[in-house]
């Protein structure tokens, strides 16, 4: 199989899919959905690492103070500070998943 376009999955096409394979109402399958999302950010908020096994794992690493240059004018340096951003690894399944479609 090999991908042609990219596409955009929405979490009402997500709902939507697993409600149909769970023959589950979407509206519960919206509230677990929601209910997952909020505890895996409200675990990122805390700084812990989040970890799914085979899916990957969340964290929050802090990104250096760097500098960085305007294309229009180079000579002009731009400080980019330092912040948190969420980091996503692939678990060993989804990569070799991943690897077997491209």
């Amino acid at each position: 199989m090999t991908l042609n376009k990219k596409t955009t999955v929405t979490k009402k096409g997500l709902v939507a899919a697993i409600a149909a394979q769970a023959k589950l109402h979407p509206t519960q399958v919206r509230e677990v959905i929601q209910g997952l999302l909020e505890q895996i950010t409200e675990a990122l908020e805390r700084g812990e690492r989040l970890e799914l096994r085979d899916f990957g794992v969340f964290e929050v690493v802090t990104r250096k103070q760097k500098v960085g240059r305007n294309p229009k004018n180079a000579a002009v340096p731009i400080i980019i500070p330092e912040r948190r951003v969420v980091k996503f690894t692939a678990g060993k399944r989804m990569r070799r998943r991943i690897r077997e479609v491209t």
